[in-house]
């Protein structure tokens, strides 16, 4: 039987590799944007485990919205990404720090 523990500490050593991943690994955009959508996702699932086991839907209501907003942020990392590729021929985020204005 899974209680709403393991629900729990599963989203927070998501959440925790996630961040290790944001801080560890400073060169690869796009690994920077699969943390980023796995933290999202660790955050979901402690929303949907509080919703379950309260029996509220409040929480799977704002995991529809919170993955509406995490689809846009791909598309349009995504796209931002491929516009940088495509004029600096890398995505090495150490190589990008001459777009501060």
């Amino acid at each position: 039987m899974l209680t709403l523990a393991h629900f729990l500490t599963l989203g927070a050593l998501l959440f925790c590799l996630s961040a290790a991943g944001i801080f560890l690994n400073r060169k690869n955009v796009i690994i920077l944007l699969m943390c980023i959508e796995l933290m999202l996702l660790a955050v979901n699932m402690n929303f949907v485990a509080f919703s379950r086991f309260l029996g509220n839907l409040d929480g799977q209501v704002f995991v529809f919205f919170i993955l509406t907003v995490a689809a846009a942020e791909a598309a349009i990392g995504l796209a931002i990404l491929v516009v940088v590729f495509r004029n600096r021929q890398t995505i090495n985020v150490a190589e990008l720090d001459d777009l501060k204005g």
